[in-house]
């Protein structure tokens, strides 16, 4: 199925194969939601996607050592090395590191401005250091890099039938939405991490604090307080997903069902956080696998109803598919 992908894509080169390849494997192990929507897009577009968050798979993977494997040292100058490889990659298409070499080539071929990685990193360093969020505006100003640039990198990929510069609030906003509702489901796991992603001024106006919820996580003792800032939460993320749904309309009609069984099943989330009475500090919640297959189901009807209304031959807008990157686009904002 990853070769009629790779194949589809027009990608020939085998260690760039075995690249995407890689990307494809930390997509499916990691990101069961993700890779689940992912499987609905046309094919040829399917390895950019995987590069994109495999890539954003191995930083996330570096600073959220939950283990503590590593220590703090180590991991600083690990993300320095992700950052070279990096910086070397997008400048001259191509990398020793697979992982970065499929990035590389996706952002080429797709003209990803360089400056959406860039932010994407000092996101990834902050987590080294900073353990809590005052506001939630200084939130949104962490969540651009980690988030919203994501939403940013994927629209090239997906293609828009309006003018992409309509399109991007919305797709930056999806990235947000997606990642707040992480946030929300994780929040013992991120305590456990020494973070709280939840802002201290919305968890303040409910009564909460970092020594409340630490104490809750600790005894397992429920506390109506941290109930009502995590629903204050949810309402939060709700309107986000709000502001992004016009997106999807303007996206190409193939790749629409994707990001739309997506947006469902990690809006599911929520709901599942709410059936669980919000007991995010205690276990994780999860949308029941009948559900995910339901939806998954309702996507692949509406490919194969995207398909046929499609289905004459037309000039794509993308670039045409190559497998070097003989002179790097300088995409830099």
């Amino acid at each position: 199925m990853n070769s009629r992908e790779l194949d589809a894509a027009g990608v020939t080169d085998p260690h760039l194969r075995s690249a995407y390849t890689l990307c494809r494997r930390l997509n499916a192990r990691h990101g069961r939601t993700y890779f689940l929507a992912t499987r609905l897009l046309p094919a040829e577009r399917r390895p950019a996607v995987h590069a994109l968050y495999g890539f954003a798979r191995w930083a996330d993977d570096i600073v959220d050592d939950l283990d503590r494997r590593e220590t703090p040292a180590v991991r600083d100058r690990q993300l320095v090395g992700l950052e070279a490889a990096l910086a070397h990659g997008l400048a001259t298409g191509t990398s020793t590191e697979p992982v970065v070499r499929a990035l590389a080539h996706t952002a080429a071929r797709y003209r990803i401005p360089h400056a959406h990685f860039t932010d994407f990193m000092a996101s990834m360093r902050a987590d080294l250091t900073v353990t809590d969020y005052p506001t939630y505006q200084d939130l949104r100003a962490y969540m651009h890099g980690s988030a919203a640039v994501i939403g940013l990198q994927m629209l090239p990929v997906l293609g828009t039938v309006t003018d992409p510069q309509e399109a991007a609030p919305h797709a930056a906003a999806l990235g947000v939405a997606f990642q707040l509702t992480n946030f929300l489901r994780d929040v013992g796991e991120d305590l456990d991490r020494g973070r709280v992603y939840l802002p201290a001024d919305l968890l303040a106006a409910h009564g909460v604090d970092r020594p409340l919820l630490e104490h809750s996580r600790r005894t397992g003792r429920r506390d109506p307080r941290i109930r009502a800032a995590l629903v204050a939460a949810e309402a939060l993320t709700r309107t986000v997903y709000r502001e992004a749904e016009p997106g999807i309309a303007m996206l190409d009609p193939r790749v629409r069902p994707c990001i739309r069984t997506a947006y469902v099943l990690y809006g599911g989330i929520l709901d599942a956080i709410a059936a669980d009475d919000y007991a995010v500090l205690h276990g994780r919640s999860t949308v029941p696998r009948r559900r995910r297959a339901v939806t998954a189901a309702a996507g692949a009807a509406q490919v194969a109803a995207a398909r046929l209304c499609h289905s004459r031959p037309r000039r794509s807008p993308l670039p045409a598919p190559h497998d070097r990157i003989h002179s790097p686009q300088g995409t830099h904002e």
